[in-house]
């Protein structure tokens, strides 16, 4: 059966790193698109970027792009987001997402309805 588990959350400093590892099995990882989402406290889940099967980018706005960095490994079926210079606004339930299609499409991937499968998501806090 289908499995994604996210790791590497945790508590940070405002200005510090941290990196997302979203582990997934049951399915063919590299044929499909993944993405990140987040659920800040209170507030709507949103798209924070998504990576193509074959590892074309795009993120949910230009302010995720500068500090945040999607990638996959498709032999360790692992997904990554790389986070920097973290701000208390950064912090959120973090989740990982896989759909059905290869490609993020361009603003369709934004609409959670666009994947499938998700994972139970780990806690990013930034004081």
């Amino acid at each position: 059966h289908v499995q994604l588990v996210e790791s590497g959350g945790g508590s940070v400093q405002a200005g510090g790193s941290l990196r997302l590892s979203c582990t997934a099995s049951g399915f063919a990882f590299g044929d499909v698109a993944m993405g990140w989402f987040r659920q800040p406290p209170g507030k709507e889940r949103e798209g924070v970027s998504c990576i193509n099967s074959s590892g074309g980018t795009t993120y949910g706005g230009d302010p995720l792009k500068a500090r945040f960095t999607i990638s996959r490994d498709n032999v360790k079926s692992t997904l990554y987001l790389q986070m920097y210079s973290l701000k208390p606004e950064d912090t959120a339930m973090y989740y990982c997402a896989a759909s059905p299609r290869a490609r993020c499409n361009g603003d369709h991937w934004r609409d959670r309805n666009y994947f499938g499968y998700w994972g139970q998501g780990t806690q990013v806090t930034v004081s």
